[in-house]
C-alpha cells in the first residue's frame, strides 16, 4: 500500500502544532525539566520521596536512560494541588 493511499503524512495536516503537543499545551522543546534531586529541593523532600511519588503516578516523570526527569510544571502543579489553609 502506498503512503497515499494511507493518508500520506502522520497528523492532521491543517494542524499548526509541532508533533508532540496537544492543544493548550507547551510543545516538548518548551517544557522545563527537573532532576529528582532538584524536584527534593524545590519541595523540601528526600530524593527516595520524589521516587516514591513518581512510582506511584502523583508526580509524572519521562524515563532519560536509567534516571527520571519531572516537568517542572508539574512540580508546580502538585504544590498547588497540595496546597491547604490551616484554619
Amino acid at each position: 500500500m502506498s503512503t497515499s493511499a494511507q493518508g500520506g503524512q502522520r497528523g492532521n495536516s491543517d494542524s499548526a502544532q509541532p508533533i508532540g503537543s496537544r492543544q493548550g499545551e507547551p510543545a516538548f522543546a518548551d517544557v522545563r525539566f527537573l532532576t529528582v534531586a532538584e524536584v527534593a529541593s524545590v519541595m523540601r523532600v528526600s530524593k527516595m520521596t520524589v521516587y516514591r511519588m513518581v512510582h506511584g503516578g502523583d508526580l509524572p516523570a519521562v524515563r532519560v536512560g536509567r534516571s527520571f526527569r519531572v516537568p517542572e510544571q508539574a512540580v508546580h502543579d502538585y504544590l498547588r494541588g497540595a496546597f491547604i489553609e490551616a484554619g
